[in-house]
């Protein structure tokens, strides 16, 4: 998914995203099909079945949310005007 310039997830929305992650999981182990938790959970299959796999290979920690991407911190130093002399 691309976002615009200095765009993101809010950290709301973050959360929100991880509980539907979440939420998924615990439908894994009961035998759920992707098909049936992508339209209960309005997101693609696709998605599903890649969450499913994570869930499979490390658990349910693999679809906790990794926390917030940081910009690059950037030096001001080529944008500075040259010193006069």
């Amino acid at each position: 998914m691309r976002y615009p310039q200095g765009g993101g997830l809010t950290p709301e929305r973050q959360a929100f995203r991880e509980r539907i992650r979440l939420e998924a999981a615990e439908r894994f182990p009961a035998g759920a099909s992707s098909t049936e938790v992508a339209k209960d959970l309005r997101v693609s299959v696709r998605s599903v079945q890649r969450w499913r796999r994570a869930w499979r290979d490390a658990g349910t920690e693999r679809l906790r949310s990794a926390g917030p991407v940081s910009r690059p911190k950037l030096s001001v130093a080529p944008w500075r005007p040259p010193l006069p002399g």
